[in-house]
């Protein structure tokens, strides 16, 4: 049985039906998975959850799906929330922690959204699927498309590490390499999918990825036993990280799961390629397109993101920021999360810890808040830029 009731427009409030294919709303804004709240919360206590797999799907109430068969999987979700002692002492901070998603098949929390959007994809038939991707997503998809037995077609920017290009094609996906950064990869996508049966799995743009990233949000309140934390830093480029979590955070209130207040959000970009920290500092409700992106976090290179209203309107209900941070900031605080707690981050990971010191030296923290960064996969695959830092 599934608790799934419809698909929602995130702008205009149009409902359409889970039970067929669906890319944007008519109106051009990402589709929202609304469940049957009321009816989970009479039949599902949330310490029933203890007992189940430690993997995302153990919140299959509120996904997608909930039959075991129908779901494709590899383990993901359930990644640890590591205490950041050393980090801590050295900032001043007495309760700092480290989400740790390069634990996940893929090695980072895209296998999440992957897990929950491919095995839709299979429920409703489709049998290609498509994306543009700086690396992580790319993998992702690839490797749960071939467990569902999908084709999968991916763009990527030319200067990917070549580990990510590997990786997909292991899986068996084709590829193809495209001058420019992940917005011209898209473009690219549109031009080849002419004609053909592709289903576009592009960030928001499909309802499903988001599911799996927001059960980051479900993890975080079951392991700190039903507590939100004060603080989540996130470094932010597509946004399905900060989005998924904020609407599990409203979907966990609504269930009785957890009382209080929801976390600050905090968004975490490079000086390079800052386009929501721009238009956060503006007020402005949508960001314009970042020109000539540069940074070596290649996930939160991502000039314009079709969900940046989303993720502004969740910074800012939060009561929480944005903040660019240099690339020096970013390649010190991957050494530093590495040599201090024993974990090699991606750049994006990096980041985050970059920007918590920017909030410690504003005095926008305190000593007692509980705050969590967010590493989001693993270094080991971005060797190649990151090897210069550590000679």
């Amino acid at each position: 049985m599934t608790f799934l009731e419809k698909l929602e427009c995130t702008r205009c409030d149009a409902s359409y039906s889970p039970d067929q294919p669906h890319n944007l709303c008519q109106c051009g804004a990402p589709l929202f998975a609304r469940y049957k709240l009321e009816q989970i919360k009479q039949k599902l206590k949330r310490d029933d959850i203890s007992n189940r797999p430690p993997n995302l799907w153990r919140y299959r109430e509120v996904l997608p799906i909930t039959e075991t068969k129908v779901m494709v999987s590899l383990g993901e979700g359930f990644t640890p929330l590591i205490p950041a002692q050393n980090l801590g002492e050295k900032l001043g901070l007495e309760n700092l922690w480290i989400k740790d998603e390069s634990l996940n098949p893929t090695g980072s929390f895209k296998a999440r959204g992957m897990s929950t959007a491919i095995s839709m994809a299979k429920r409703l038939g489709i049998k290609e699927i498509c994306l543009p991707s700086a690396g992580n997503a790319a993998g992702a998809a690839a490797a749960y498309s071939a467990r569902a037995g999908i084709n999968t077609f991916v763009f990527m920017p030319k200067d990917t590490e070549s580990c990510f290009v590997s990786e997909c094609k292991n899986f068996g996906a084709q590829v193809e390499l495209v001058d420019g950064v992940i917005t011209d990869c898209a473009a690219k996508m549109a031009e080849r999918m002419k004609g053909k049966n592709w289903f576009d799995l592009s960030t928001l743009k499909e309802p499903y990825r988001v599911e799996g990233k927001k059960t980051m949000g479900y993890e975080l309140a079951e392991q700190f036993g039903w507590q939100l934390p004060d603080v989540v830093i996130y470094p932010t480029g597509g946004g399905t990280g900060i989005i998924g979590m904020w609407k599990a955070f409203d979907e966990m209130q609504k269930l009785g799961w957890v009382q209080g207040k929801k976390p600050k959000l905090v968004c975490v970009q490079s000086q390079g390629c800052a386009p929501v920290v721009k238009a956060f500092k503006e007020g402005k409700e949508s960001a314009e397109e970042w020109k000539k992106p540069e940074t070596i976090a290649s996930g939160i290179k991502v000039p314009k993101a079709i969900g940046d209203f989303l993720i502004l309107k969740a910074l800012r209900e939060s009561q929480g920021t944005a903040i660019a941070v240099s690339e020096e900031e970013i390649l010190n605080s991957v050494k530093e999360i590495s040599q201090r707690e024993g974990i090699l981050p991606c750049p994006e990971g990096g980041a985050t810890l970059a920007g918590l010191k920017r909030l410690v030296e504003e005095n926008k923290v305190t000593r007692a808040d509980r705050i969590v960064l967010f590493n989001t996969g693993t270094g080991l695959k971005y060797t190649e830029s990151l090897k210069r830092i550590f000679l």
